[in-house]
This record gives C-alpha cells, sequence and structure tokens, in this order.
C-alpha cells in the first residue's frame, strides 16, 4: 500500500511532480510492483488527480475519505475489503525503496516468535550533527532486543556525556503491519505524544504495543523538497 495525499507543507502537489517523466507517485508504484515480493501493489489516495494519474499509468488505487490524520488510517481504510495478511505500507514520496529494505522489514515475521509481532519498521544511522539536530529526521531510540522505546524528533539521547558513546538513528517510514494490528491502530484514537510528536508510531507505543526496529543503510532521497526532487532527478539518471 503507498499513501499518497497531494497536500505537503513543504512541497504540495509533489506526488505528481515529474520525475523522469513520470510522476513521482507512479515511480515509487512501479518500483514497489518491480520488487516481484508482494501479492498486489495498491496506491491510496483522496485525490482525484492522483487516482487518474496512477490508474492511466496501469496501477490499482482505492480512494480514501479525506478525514485521516496519517497513512497508517488511510491504508487501514484502504484494506477492509481486501484478504490479506501482512501490509507494508511504502510512501508515495520514496521511489528509490529497494527490494533489499523491504524484505529486510519483513523478515522478523518469519524468526522464531514472529507470529507474536504486530508491526515492524526500519533505522538507519545517522552520523552528521545537521543530521541528527534536523527535526524532519525522526530519531529512533532501541531496547536491546530491537523494540521501539520511543520516538522522537529531538535529537535522542540527550549527550549528557559526550563520550559515553551514543549512537543517533533516523526511523525510516516503511511499515509492515499485520492487518488486525492496523485494524487496531486505525480505532485507537490519536493521543498526547502523537499529537505534539506528528509521529504514527508512537500510537501503538502509547496504546503499549512493541514495535520491532530493522537496521538498515544505504537509503536514497525521499522527496520532501524541490531540492529532493532535483536530487532524485540526478540519482535517476546515474541509475
Amino acid at each position: 500500500m503507498i499513501p499518497a495525499r497531494y497536500a505537503s507543507s513543504r512541497f504540495p502537489g509533489k506526488m505528481l511532480a515529474p520525475l523522469g517523466g513520470k510522476p513521482v507517485i507512479v515511480r515509487t508504484c512501479e518500483a514497489a510492483a518491480g520488487m516481484g515480493i508482494f501479492d498486489e501493489v495498491y496506491a491510496v489516495t483522496d485525490d482525484t488527480r492522483i487516482m487518474e494519474a496512477v490508474t492511466s499509468a496501469g496501477i490499482p488505487c482505492i480512494m480514501s475519505r479525506r478525514s485521516h490524520e496519517t497513512g497508517s488510517d488511510r491504508i487501514a481504510e484502504a484494506v477492509e475489503n481486501l484478504d490479506c495478511d501482512i501490509v507494508v505500507n511504502i510512501q508515495g514520496d520514496e521511489p528509490f525503496t529497494r527490494r533489499d529494505v523491504i524484505t529486510g522489514v519483513l523478515a522478523p515475521f518469519k524468526e522464531k516468535g514472529g507470529e507474536n509481532i504486530d508491526l515492524c519498521t526500519l533505522k538507519e544511522l545517522m552520523t552528521s550533527p545537521e543530521e541528527i539536530s534536523n527535526p524532519n529526521n525522526v530519531k529512533v531510540i532501541t531496547d536491546a532486543d530491537g523494540y521501539a522505546l520511543y520516538f522522537s524528533r529531538q535529537p535522542l539521547p540527550y549527550p549528557r556525556d559526550p563520550h559515553a558513546g551514543a549512537r543517533y538513528w533516523r526511523h525510516i517510514g516503511i511499515y509492515a503491519f499485520r492487518r488486525q494490528a492496523l485494524e487496531m491502530f486505525a480505532r485507537w484514537p490519536m493521543r498526547e505524544l502523537e499529537a505534539s510528536e506528528k509521529i504514527e508510531c508512537l500510537r501503538f507505543l502509547e496504546y503499549g504495543r512493541r514495535i520491532r526496529v530493522v537496521e538498515t543503510s544505504g537509503m536514497r532521497v525521499s522527496i520532501d523538497t524541490p531540492e529532493d526532487l532535483a536530487m532524485a532527478e540526478k540519482l535517476l539518471r546515474q541509475q
């Protein structure tokens, strides 16, 4: 499932911006379908312009209501009438998502005890102070078993002792849900932490659920600004 909305505070209409002659959302959907992992790939949107763009490219699209607070809420509505077990949420502005990244986020479901996992997501190590301090990079801290303790736009942990060896991890907004967990997520009202930070994973933590976080690396540009789009054009030409 690839959620896509037209509105964006930093880059309105970015899903329809041309990337190598195709809209960004079409590039993302084609990349997902080309992985050969999924039974079905759908775009999910509340905007007829996006629906027309993806359906004209031969991509199935599900229209949702406009009232959803998050992409995961939108996807929960979209899967109501679909027969599925695991639902993967790939952001519509991530046209360079790789197959190995998706197999990584799915792997915990196949491990011993995987039947008890509700949600898996990803993290990537950050090393530059600019990345770490940027509130657009959501940070995640995990326990010794790889389960999320907290997500924040602030640098976590606070470096009171700069020699303690703390590492800083950027949360990658790709999710693999069990269908039942996604349905639960959509039923739960948003609470204070999620509302404050604007990070949807916090809803799971606030309701006492566990999130498995898998390490990845080499993530390429997501398109949040016109400058990101220019960088994406360069990356596309290099492929």
